[in-house]
């Protein structure tokens, strides 16, 4: 593992406790995306169908594990949680995430590496969590009030996925036919789909002002 797989796992982990501690101490859902949060715990339940079959290390399977059980903590919490689920904005958050579901199921039955079910549905989970941040980002142009918490985790979010590129650029050059194009490519959407929100958070923290997107 290099050092910029590392970083992005890590940053990635970041992501999801800065989440945790605003929706479990504050016991708040406030500008978060109930729609977003499933579709990550849907990108995690099918990336990780092996978790049980496939042994890689100790490593890759805690890992495995605390993105599972943390997405759908956070799912849970959100939905269910007497408190937590009383600040979660229904009205704002109407993005139609099926709309996103069914195009990558879509794409994945037709661009794959592999035609068996957990190669199309690994496939599958790399097409939806380019685009999974999309319900996420949409809430926030709508209410345009964002908290602290809420811009740190959506900034790791988007440092976790940089990271990764750089991840697959240093293996490309070290590695011997590493060539992973679904992977890049849905990589490279993701990361310019945060690109804006980049733009305005580097120009709040600079102007020390409030983080707003532009409606």
């Amino acid at each position: 593992m290099n050092i910029f797989r590392l970083a992005g796992d890590m940053t990635h982990l970041a992501s999801v406790l800065v989440l945790l501690l605003k929706i479990h101490t504050i016991k708040s859902c406030a500008g978060i995306s109930l729609k977003t949060q499933e579709l990550y715990a849907l990108v995690f339940v099918t990336r990780y169908l092996d978790i049980f079959t496939d042994f890689i290390s100790l490593y890759n399977t805690t890992m495995k594990l605390v993105f599972l059980g943390s997405s759908l903590s956070i799912v849970w919490y959100m939905r269910h949680h007497k408190i937590v689920r009383r600040s979660y904005d229904k009205d704002q958050d109407t993005f139609r995430h099926v709309l996103l579901v069914v195009p990558c199921l879509i794409f994945s039955l037709v661009i794959h590496e592999k035609f068996t079910f957990k190669e199309v549905m690994w496939t599958f989970s790399i097409f939806l969590e380019a685009v999974a941040i999309l319900p996420q980002l949409v809430l926030l142009q709508r209410t345009r009030n964002i908290d602290n918490l809420t811009g740190q985790y959506i900034l790791l979010l988007g440092a976790y996925r940089s990271l990764y590129i750089l991840n697959w650029v240093y293996r490309y050059f070290t590695e011997p036919h590493f060539v992973h194009w679904i992977t890049w490519i849905a990589g490279l959407v993701q990361t310019l789909l945060y690109a804006d929100f980049f733009y305005y958070y580097f120009q709040s923290w600079k102007n020390n002002t409030k983080l707003e997107l532009p409606a």
